[in-house]
């Protein structure tokens, strides 16, 4: 990888950066799957969430990756941020990283977890990977650009497709957390009438949404940036968008929430085209 004197600004070279990406993703995923093989301890975070060796592993692959090819850019990762380990300064461009999405999904040996990797500009996620290493799912975007990719056994990338969010049609195809349901989500569904309902783990619903697999995906339980960031960059790159409930895209690096915790976001509905949001 290149180590290079990096800022902000040269990372503008999409296409560099997120080949980077998709190459931490691989190694970071093939990992993972060593340890859902081997089989681990489940520890359990300050907030009683799950934490196993597949995410401590994964992060450091990444985080070693992405410093030494872009050491200027500053990364907010999900176990670094469980630590109390933060970046001070996060006003241009920084990274990030959701190591394991879906650690309930691994832990209970279900096959939808993801590797996040994303890449936010003043606010706005840009460039994203995110890669289900157990079915070998993978999506990357950048702006104006999504993919699928088609990944081997040796965990090699092997073919490209364009992916793009289609025109939504009734009944609308709405894709919903396997893990995080909720009674507002619930509600939501059936507000919008007829709908096909698709239930899917991790930050895979994002990509459902961004491949024309389904419609929309309404998320009125807690998220944090880490888990939405990868996925939301390759629904944006796709033509879609993640909207607050008011109606705002959905913003990243907050900071200083009168009402959460550093990272913390609100509820918030993706979307692709012709999706009513609200």
């Amino acid at each position: 990888m290149p180590k290079t004197n990096t800022t902000a600004a040269a990372a503008s070279d999409d296409s560099e950066v997120l080949e980077i990406f998709e190459r931490l993703a691989l190694a970071a995923g093939r990992e993972v799957m060593r340890v859902f093989h081997a089989g681990c301890a489940v520890d359990r975070k300050s907030d009683s969430s799950p934490v196993t060796e597949a995410d401590r592993e994964s992060e450091k692959i990444i985080l070693a990756g992405l410093r030494a090819a872009f050491p200027d850019i500053p990364c907010v990762a999900e176990e670094e941020a469980s630590a109390g380990i933060v970046p001070p300064n996060l006003d241009g461009a920084f990274f990030l990283i959701d190591p394991l999405d879906g650690t309930k999904e691994f832990v209970n040996r279900r096959t939808d977890f993801t590797v996040n990797i994303a890449l936010v500009r003043h606010g706005v996620p840009e460039v994203g990977v995110v890669f289900a290493p157990c079915t070998g799912r993978f999506f990357s975007g950048l702006p104006g650009k999504a993919e699928s990719l088609e990944i081997n056994g040796d965990f090699q990338i092997t073919a490209r497709r364009p992916i793009s969010v289609r025109t939504a049609v009734a009944p609308l195809a709405v894709v919903a957390s396997r893990s995080h349901n909720t009674p507002e989500t619930e509600a939501y569904i059936r507000d919008l009438g007829a709908a096909e309902i698709v239930s899917v783990g991790s930050s895979l619903k994002f990509c459902l949404v961004a491949s024309a697999e389904a419609d929309v995906y309404p998320r009125f339980g807690r998220t944090m940036e880490w888990d939405t960031a990868a996925g939301d960059a390759v629904l944006r790159a796709a033509g879609g968008m993640t909207r607050t409930l008011d109606g705002q895209p959905l913003l990243y690096g907050k900071r200083r929430q009168s009402d959460d915790e550093d990272f913390a976001n609100p509820h918030f509905i993706a979307s692709g085209a012709g999706a009513s949001p609200a």
